[in-house]
């Protein structure tokens, strides 16, 4: 069952049902907030626990399955094994990069206030170091371009820091291009993934640093996460957390002389969420067998043709004014005339999961992120919801 085509899951509904048990009786258009567990994950997560109330938690195959997880998660980054630390949620990767570097004063990072704010709190943190946090400010919300980027550099710019997709706008970054002129300028690139991966394919040759936990558009439990690090930059990102995992101590004896572990191991100080990480795996792989391009593809589908629905209706959305290429799977939408709290609950009553969001103007929105499996008729099924306001 794992390895269901696109095809098959959207054409079979037992099999639908069966790999997201979730379908059975919801809608569930929240992946941007907190996914629900396909069915696999959630059995690999059981039948290993149920393993280690029979023997330990740290069985024979306990370390086969941590390579494991950290190949697949490479796999999803284009990246080497190596460069990744299993670590979650994305505020511990994000504070890494931002107490890791040797930053001094005058340093400048910068960064979008108006991203969610695990992505803003790391960088304001360093101005009591003397470090300048610069902000971006765009004309639409999360709409972060190579221009605007730009005229926030200077020479002083030690780090740029944005998030790979806007969690309210759902405005896709093109990291490609911002990195790559970076990276021309010598600039390091950080990025907030937890709104893009799974969801749309992550090259690791235009970015320095990335870091996501997995309950989003990877599917995978709360908790458990992915931190890389570039291979090159290791001996300069400096591990800020220090525990026997990482740090070697041969015999469990603690040494004089602190030597990191080689690799992205070095930012793990001690015990691995492993049950989260068997989860994280198991929904890693899912995704890759029904391929990110198809996913990608699939959720820009469903975008264009909620979009098409709520505009009809006289919905706003914030994704209005994006190109195709930089949509991804969140709508964020709002209407005049419309009790949101009356209609939320009504929406809830029948089964259908959304977020409920509001900008820094106190603006209300609807936030729909559908994946890959929901379908038409569920869309349809909100849109009539929606339609009968009363």
């Amino acid at each position: 069952m794992m390895n269901c085509s696109l095809e098959d899951i959207l054409s079979r509904e037992n099999i639908r049902n069966t790999l997201f048990p979730v379908t059975r009786n919801r809608v569930f258009m929240a992946h941007a907030a907190v996914s629900p567990l396909p069915a696999p994950s959630a059995e690999k997560i059981s039948a290993w626990a149920f393993e280690a109330s029979d023997w330990s938690q740290e069985t024979e195959s306990f370390f086969q399955t941590i390579a494991q997880a950290r190949e697949t998660a490479a796999q999803l980054l284009g990246a080497q094994p190596s460069e990744i630390a299993l670590l979650g949620p994305t505020a511990l990767g994000l504070n890494l990069v931002a107490n890791g570097l040797p930053w001094k004063p005058g340093d400048e990072v910068v960064y979008y206030p108006d991203d969610y704010p695990t992505n803003v709190y790391p960088w304001k943190n360093l101005e009591k170091f003397g470090v300048k946090a610069v902000p971006l400010y765009p004309e639409e919300p999360g709409k972060i371009t190579l221009p605007l980027v730009l005229k926030a550099l200077s020479p002083r710019t030690r780090l740029v820091a944005l998030a790979s997709c806007h969690y309210l706008s759902g405005y896709l970054l093109d990291y490609e291009e911002i990195g790559e002129e970076l990276h021309r300028r010598g600039v390091l690139f950080s990025l907030d993934g937890i709104q893009s991966l799974g969801a749309s394919s992550m090259d690791s040759r235009y970015f320095d640093f990335l870091s996501a936990d997995s309950h989003k558009w990877l599917l995978g439990p709360l908790g458990a996460g992915i931190f890389y690090c570039k291979e090159s930059l290791q001996d300069y990102l400096s591990p800020t957390l220090l525990g026997a995992w990482n740090i070697k101590s041969p015999d469990f004896i603690a040494q004089e002389k602190l030597e990191v572990e080689k690799g992205a191991r070095r930012y793990e100080s001690g015990a691995l969420y492993a049950l989260g990480i068997v989860g994280m795996e198991t929904s890693m792989k899912l995704l890759l067998s029904v391929g990110i391009n198809k996913i990608r593809e699939r959720i820009l589908y469903l975008h264009q043709y909620l979009w098409e629905k709520l505009s009809q209706m006289g919905w706003r959305c914030l994704s209005d004014s994006f190109p195709l290429e930089r949509r991804s799977g969140i709508i964020s939408a709002s209407a005049p005339g419309v009790d949101p709290q009356g209609l939320l609950a009504k929406l809830k009553s029948q089964g259908v999961v959304l977020s409920f969001r509001m900008d820094r103007n106190k603006n209300w929105y609807f936030r729909f992120s559908p994946h890959f499996y929901n379908t038409e008729e569920e869309i349809d099924k909100v849109i009539e919801i929606l339609a009968h306001k009363d």
